[in-house]
């Protein structure tokens, strides 16, 4: 795992299974971002048995059977697909093709996880709501800046706990490293990659209904900016978004490709969270010009003072295995369908009716 690089960070926690060998099998399908990597672990750390890869591109296979030698490399797609044993399809597509994986993979009888975003449009949306609907198979979605972050779980028990009282308003800053000369092309072709907002947008505004509460929202403003990237012309280097909940909590973020070289991570991701009796702050990645590695820190102010946690090795990644569970018993205690959705939704229409500015 490289943490200078975004699009290779793969967090690796503990193992913390809530299934024997075999009880829940997946197979990875399609990859084309390197968060399948995060995806897998996550599933196999939480018990998954991984069976099998398929990816048309020999190197990208290659490349994954080294990190996954338990993994079977499938003749074809529709190998995984159709095999009675895998219980989920696991899949980083190319963004505008995630959807039609998914469709093809709940077809199959699968439930189907995707690495964000989970579209590019409102029509893929919507055909993956009616294709939920009619096959009663799970569509769920890799927001892995809140799932795969042991600062971003933390504050979720925090504020389940109650001890910033009622959430009022949620502040995300999401920069991300370019590396453009790592980047696929297709990262740079706005009909595939879906736009700043709709793609690293998503995690902020999952991150936003998650610690709110709220269900639904509205997006008061949103803009887009090619500030310093015009050899990349479809490349959309900055964007922010300002939210109202449906209850009233407001929410703003900012994120942008502007992570300078001397940063020793791929990005500087914040959240503030202000609530009615206090405020919770997340460094996710990195305490800056501080001699400690890694990230993990969180800073709790209330009526009983001020508090700096450290939850590296505190929480593990629960989501995974509850997601399994989910899919075994046919809950809705990871994260219900709804939830994922409306997160898509908010970020196609922030991304639609963005600004553009500069």
């Amino acid at each position: 795992m490289k943490v200078s690089d975004g699009m290779t960070y793969a967090p690796k926690g503990k193992p913390q299974p809530v299934v024997k060998p075999g009880e829940f099998v997946f197979s990875a399908v399609r990859l084309d971002h390197g968060h399948i990597y995060g995806m897998c672990n996550g599933l196999t750390e939480a018990g998954g048995t991984l069976k099998y890869v398929y990816d048309p591109d020999p190197a990208k296979l290659a490349a994954f059977l080294k990190a996954f030698p338990q993994a079977k490399a499938a003749e074809s797609e529709e190998e995984a697909l159709n095999d009675p044993e895998t219980n989920m399809i696991a899949g980083a597509a190319v963004t505008s093709e995630r959807c039609a994986l998914g469709l093809r993979a709940m077809a199959a009888g699968k439930d189907y996880f995707t690495d964000k975003a989970p579209f590019t449009t409102l029509e893929q949306l919507a055909s993956a709501k009616k294709a939920v609907k009619e096959t009663g198979r799970k569509y769920m979605v890799y927001y892995a800046e809140r799932l795969h972050d042991e600062g971003s779980i933390l504050a979720g028990y925090l504020v389940r706990d109650g001890e910033i009282g009622k959430v009022v308003s949620v502040t995300g800053f999401g920069p991300h490293r370019l590396g453009a000369p790592g980047r696929p092309a297709w990262f740079f072709e706005r009909e595939k990659y879906g736009g700043i907002l709709c793609d690293i947008g998503s995690h902020q505004i999952e991150q936003y209904l998650y610690y709110t509460g709220e269900e639904d929202a509205s997006v008061t403003a949103s803009r887009i900016a090619n500030f310093a990237h015009p050899e990349y012309p479809e490349l959309e280097d900055f964007g922010d978004c300002a939210l109202t909940g449906a209850n009233g909590a407001a929410g703003y973020f900012r994120v942008d490709w502007f992570t300078p070289d001397g940063l020793r991570t791929w990005g500087d991701g914040r959240m503030f969270i202000l609530g009615t009796e206090g405020f919770i702050e997340i460094r996710k990645y990195i305490n800056l010009a501080a001699n400690e590695k890694g990230g993990g820190h969180v800073y709790l102010v209330n009526g009983k003072g001020e508090q700096y946690i450290s939850a590296t090795g505190a929480t593990g990644y629960p989501f995974f295995g509850e997601m399994i569970l989910d899919c075994l018993n046919r809950t809705e205690n990871a994260m219900t369908q709804e939830h994922a959705f409306k997160a898509a939704e908010l970020c196609l229409l922030a991304q639609k009716n963005a600004l553009r500015i500069g």
